[in-house]
């Protein structure tokens, strides 16, 4: 039987859980013409796709989020000659670079094994865990509306600037930067995984974005090569084994992790928000006992992950569940359904903070298992243990929720608080 079904269609946004069962018991694996993409659904194919490198390549990655879904250069118009013009003339580097260079997300084999060895020196478990006590002044900052009996915006007040101020400083941007790297962060969200984005990859937002920020890191990046100081930046641009990111590598990383490192901590803390006031036993249970704050975060990525699909290209012909899926063909893994596949976890729609999450594919699997995750967790728990003392005297406005305009993450906009009365 065949569903209609597009992975980047907005009606999708409120709810795409029940879709994603209907898909997973009538079409595991079904085609999206509109997107050109090849969904698949359940559990055990989900696992397929991202342990079979050799057939699936990270590519897709690079193919649908850097290139809108589309290999090749782009069609020759006067807003490329203005991007190209304002790369070489403000940013100083040469545009055609940009396209052969690494994102860690989007590659394989030997590439990627480097690549990845160079940044896991910034995300080691002891350099994770010397930020805890900054992460907790930070998140006390941001809840002290609350302290004051104020009203509050969860992902205004709460969700948005902590991680936006850690990566910054793990990063090393100055703190006047602030706002403008998360305005770079909008920028690319919006870009990469909105359709309106993805269609206008030459609009002015976006290119003012890449160039200003190109300049900026291509400065930065030469300065701790000759100063090198504690911050991440300097240790990706120092020599390793003989290996460096250039300044082109350094640029795509940090676009990655715009993503990685705010979007996804951000949209994890208001997913696990929204889920524990739509489920007031489980809330409960967590004020009760907080020490089921992780096992409460790893429910939510499991129950409403942050990040809802990857991208695979077919290296070769191949065929998943009897379905024949041609050479060169993108495939996406869809993280969100998988992990309520009924097949793996019982009673999946039930959010349960006690469950033994363990085995979700929220933050990816293998190889590309999400480099940040740990740092997101950290921040997510420290987040969620600075506000869970004041949930219970607080009442969720209820408004029309509105979601964040992406197919490839999810969260809530806004998830304001007042206090009861």
């Amino acid at each position: 039987m065949t569903i209609a079904f597009e992975p980047f269609a907005p009606e999708l946004r409120a709810d795409p859980y029940s879709t994603y069962r209907r898909l997973r018991d009538e079409a595991p694996v079904v085609f999206a013409p509109e997107a050109n993409v090849w969904c698949v659904t359940r559990y055990d194919d989900v696992m397929q796709v991202l342990k079979d490198h050799d057939t699936f390549s990270s590519n897709g990655m690079r193919i649908m989020l850097m290139q809108s879904g589309k290999e090749g250069p782009p069609p020759l118009e006067w807003r490329l000659f203005r991007f190209i013009g304002l790369v070489a003339l403000k940013a100083r580097m040469h545009p055609k670079n940009f396209g052969t260079a690494r994102g860690l997300i989007m590659e394989d084999g030997a590439e990627h094994s480097e690549m990845r060895t160079i940044v896991n020196r910034g995300f080691t478990p002891r350099r994770i865990g010397r930020l805890e006590p900054r992460i907790r002044e930070v998140a006390a900052a941001c809840t002290a509306r609350l302290e004051r009996g104020e009203d509050f915006d969860v992902m205004k007040d709460l969700a948005v600037p902590l991680p936006v101020t850690m990566i910054s400083e793990l990063l090393g941007i100055e703190s006047g930067m602030l706002d403008t790297f998360k305005g770079w962060t909008d920028t690319v969200v919006e870009s990469i995984s909105t359709n309106e984005g993805r269609a206008d990859r030459l609009a002015a937002p976006f290119v003012d974005m890449f160039v200003n920020m190109s300049a900026y890191l291509r400065k930065t990046a030469r300065a701790r090569r000759k100063d090198p100081k504690g911050d991440l930046i300097s240790q990706i641009v120092a020599v390793q084994d003989g290996k460096q990111l250039s300044d082109y590598d350094i640029v795509t990383f940090v676009m990655v992790l715009l993503i990685a490192g705010n979007e996804t901590t951000t949209n994890l803390i208001g997913n696990a928000v929204n889920a524990l006031l739509d489920h007031p036993d489980q809330l409960e249970k967590l004020i009760a006992d907080p020490t089921l704050v992780e096992s409460t975060l790893e429910e939510t990525v499991r129950y409403d992950g942050p990040v809802q699909m990857l991208f695979r290209q077919t290296t070769r012909e191949t065929e998943i569940r009897g379905v024949r899926i041609p050479k060169g063909a993108m495939v996406a893994p869809i993280l969100g359904s998988a992990n309520r596949d009924e097949r793996q976890f019982g009673e999946p729609d039930r959010f349960d903070i006690e469950r033994r999450a363990q085995g979700h594919v929220g933050f990816g699997f293998g190889k590309h298992f999400c480099l940040g995750s740990s740092l997101a967790r950290l921040e997510a728990r420290c987040a969620i243990e600075a506000l869970l003392p004041h949930l219970e005297k607080r009442t969720r406005i209820e408004t029309r929720r509105e979601w964040v305009d992406s197919f490839l993450v999810r969260g809530p906009t806004e998830i304001r608080l007042e206090a009861r009365h």
